[in-house]
């Protein structure tokens, strides 16, 4: 019986966590009809609510956004805006720190995330995964040795973590993309691949 009730779990749990998500998605999605005027929305003129509207109108305004920024008035249009939000001194920290991150996230031509590594955490003993980031210029001058900023996220989280700087002679560079590497802490190391990437013998020393 006790079987049973495991296969049902591994068969329900997943599912079920996954129709949660989608539904949280959605729901913050279909928050984006809140912008629009009250008669103009869905439930004014269809007289019910209908979910997953707002996110078909958030997916339609990025598809027009980016179709509108890939044209040269368009580029114009982002350097003026990113321009202006340059010129306000907390939102531009701000705004292009999530810039550098998102453009690594979303189309692999940032440097935010630009290797893989092991480094020694929490304590010397222990390998934890890591994203090497960038080290600020002043820190650089402060420091003695050659050093990396990396990132180390947690689990299943990878949104959350630590921003640390170590020796890069501390560090081991792994042969694997970022994308694998936070399938691997979102999983907390379950998921597995075709292809095995062992630590000995495919790494190497940043």
């Amino acid at each position: 019986m006790k079987r049973y009730f495991i296969t049902g779990l591994l068969i329900w749990v997943p599912l079920g966590i996954t129709l949660w998500v989608l539904n949280l998605i959605i729901g913050s999605m279909d928050q984006s009809l809140l912008l629009l005027p009250q008669d103009w929305r869905p439930d004014a003129w269809l007289g019910v609510h209908v979910p997953g509207l707002g996110a078909i109108l958030t997916l339609l305004v990025i598809f027009l956004t980016g179709l509108i920024t890939a044209n040269i008035i368009g580029q114009r249009l982002l350097q003026f805006w990113e321009g202006l939000l340059g010129r306000i001194p907390v939102v531009k920290s701000i705004y292009y720190s999530v810039k550098q991150v998102s453009d690594t996230l979303f189309s692999g031509t940032g440097e935010a995330f630009r290797k893989v590594l092991l480094v020694r955490y929490p304590h010397p003993q222990a390998w934890s995964l890591a994203f090497q980031t960038n080290v600020p210029g002043e820190v650089a001058c402060s420091l003695d040795g050659e050093y990396v900023g990396v990132f180390i996220p947690t689990t299943p989280s990878p949104v959350n973590g630590f921003y640390f700087f170590v020796q890069k002679s501390e560090t081991i560079e792994l042969d694997i993309s970022v994308d694998m590497a936070l399938k691997y802490i979102v999983s907390m190391g379950v998921a597995s691949t075709a292809e095995k990437h062992p630590l000995h013998g495919h790494v190497k020393t940043a």
